[in-house]
């Protein structure tokens, strides 16, 4: 194991320094030719511009920069993932998210070492518009359906109310440490307290998933912890947006407030109608797809790209609208394509969300090398405590309410893990970077970095010999049976009939009552004839064959991967002079 460790940190560094290395300064620029034919120098007769003999090889670096670039940070982030999963028992101890941390802070070290200044950073437009929405697609196309739509009163519980509860609780504790601390912390105002405390709030779901998805816990409580820190971005990300616009107001009234929260709302629900046209345009498209299969998954990415944009454009929830779109165009899209088309659009999704996370963790490690840095110790010690406080009696408190109305309660390991879980991330590290230059602007970056690290290594470390202490509810691996779905199904039915009977407008009466609405209509118009179902127990079998065909694929390649791995590893650190001829 610890020959492979050091072949593996030996090939990042080698790859580390190439991207540390500069080329001149001043790039290769031809010389234009003088103005008419024929003019000569006045001492030779020759042009300036005309070489003296003919170049047999020559170097023009300025013409291949851009994607000589992208490409050697996605093959460092490729790498170091591959790396990760061929370290033993690594993988077991340290969480992923951890270890391209590190590798990050390695490289980002090794550059500027080479060069004496700043390594490159992540830059907000970047993250925001080509990192996360890949992400954020991944997650929505994949989301359990039934059990969010389940816990959807839940989630928003916890997301909308939650994340108003942590941006106020820790902003105003903020500004009252720093009228504390008036000599050093004085020309800090309440709103950049609130401004920095709606950024700091962001639970970040690519750290949240990275993590969750490596200790498997119960699907109850991984969907709350994902759906909260999915919608969670939308609202904290308008907050900050409200907040920035506050600042440049000279004076900010009552009225402003009132059309603030106007805007809030108004942001989530254009995002949600954006993100519902383009879901149900992708879904009639691909009815139409049978004659060209091979490009039927590229409208999946393109439509849901373009809600994300179009969001972004409009001033909008970009997050909520590619979730929304990626969820209402799953079920029409996988019933109108291919076994084939739905498979690729199954791996080229993992692949690109796999990649940008890898990205992300990586280029919080480099930008964390900055010349930037400000400290504090009373304003970074209390956000750190403060960001714990606040999660944790808003959990606490919101749980105890909805508690109340719910069927399956949350139980207090459930909400330790969920408070336990905020992990912060790229969402409040790109937004910090964004705030207008002001004189406190570089404590809040550095005071950001501290959480992020903080949140990913000590909590991301330590949640999984948590939830084994606790003896938290695992998720199970086996997949439900035709019998047990169309039981659960008739279930469902079965409390419908109930609450219709006695007039209670419950969850299963609504779910019902969409249920006959899509088959009545949206299935008719949006998948194409051959391929309705014309009954619901064929339709169940045909949905759980697809998903058995899909665990079979990836136990395949799980078992695939691993056979290959063993074979490599064996060649390649089991024969050092056969290593070193491919490595030098």
């Amino acid at each position: 194991m610890d020959g492979r460790c050091t072949h593996a940190v030996l090939l990042l560094l080698c790859l580390g320094s190439c991207l540390s290395l500069t080329p001149p300064a001043q790039p290769f620029v031809r010389q234009e030719k003088a103005s008419g034919l024929g003019s000569n120098s006045s001492k030779g007769g020759l042009s300036l511009d005309v070489p003296m003999a003919l170049r047999v090889f020559s170097v023009d670096y300025y013409h291949v920069q851009a994607p000589f670039e992208i490409v050697l940070w996605i093959m460092l982030a490729s790498l170091a993932k591959l790396g990760f999963h061929w370290s033993g028992r690594l993988p077991a101890v340290v969480p992923e998210s951890c270890l391209l941390i590190m590798v990050g802070l390695l490289v980002g070290g090794v550059i500027y070492g080479v060069r004496h200044s700043a390594p490159p950073t992540l830059s907000a437009d970047a993250f925001f518009l080509f990192l996360l929405p890949p992400i954020v697609l991944d997650a929505g196309y994949f989301l359990p359906g039934k059990l969010f739509f389940e816990n959807l009163g839940t989630i928003l519980w916890y997301a909308v109310l939650g994340t108003l509860w942590n941006v106020l609780g820790i902003g105003v504790c903020l500004y009252g440490v720093c009228l504390l601390a008036s000599g050093s912390l004085g020309d800090v105002s309440l709103l950049h307290c609130l401004l920095f405390s709606s950024l700091i709030a962001a639970v970040d779901p690519v750290a949240v998933l990275s993590v969750f998805q490596e200790i498997h816990v119960n699907e109850q409580l991984h969907i709350l912890v994902f759906g909260e820190s999915l919608l969670n971005d939308a609202v904290t990300v308008v907050l900050y947006k409200l907040f920035e616009s506050f600042l440049r107001l000279p004076v900010v009234t009552g009225v402003d407030v009132l059309l603030g929260g106007c805007r809030v709302l108004g942001v989530g629900l254009g995002g949600l109608g954006v993100g519902l046209f383009f879901g149900l345009v992708a879904a009639l498209t691909s009815r139409f797809t049978s004659r060209a299969q091979v490009i039927a998954p590229l409208f999946v990415f393109l439509y849901s790209y373009l809600s994300y944009l179009t969001s972004e454009m409009l001033h909008l929830s970009g997050i909520m609208a590619i979730v929304t779109c990626a969820v209402t165009m799953k079920q029409y899209v996988e019933a109108n394509l291919s076994e084939r088309s739905n498979t690729s659009i199954q791996y080229f999704l993992k692949m690109w969300s796999s990649v940008s996370e890898t990205l992300i963790f990586i280029f919080l490690g480099v930008s964390t090398i900055q010349d930037v840095h400000m400290w504090s110790w009373a304003f970074v010690c209390s956000t750190l405590l403060l960001c714990l406080l606040w999660r944790a009696t808003g959990v606490i408190l919101l749980t105890a309410v909805v508690n109340k109305v719910r069927r399956n309660v949350v139980t207090f390991r459930d909400q330790f893990i969920i408070a336990y879980g905020g992990l912060r991330g790229a969402i409040c590290f790109s937004l910090v970077f964004l705030i207008d230059d002001f004189p406190k602007k570089r404590l809040f970056i550095t005071t950001t970095i501290v959480v992020i690290l903080f949140t990913v290594f000590v909590q991301g470390m330590t949640i999984k010999p948590l939830v084994e202490l606790l003896e938290v509810k695992r998720r199970k691996r086996n997949l439900p049976t035709v019998s047990e779905e169309i039981h659960s199904r008739l279930l469902d039915h079965l409390l419908a009939g109930i609450e219709d009977v006695v007039g209670y407008w419950g969850q299963h009466y609504w779910k019902d009552k969409f249920e006959q609405f899509n088959q009545r209509y949206l299935c008719r118009f949006l998948i194409r004839e051959e391929r309705q179902a014309r009954s619901s127990i064929v339709r169940v079998y045909q949905e759980l064959e697809r998903r058995d065909e899909r665990a079979d694929e990836e136990h395949i390649t799980q078992l695939d991967s691993n056979l290959l791995s063993s074979l490599l590893s064996s060649m390649l650190f089991n024969s050092p002079c056969l290593f070193s001829h491919f490595l030098f």
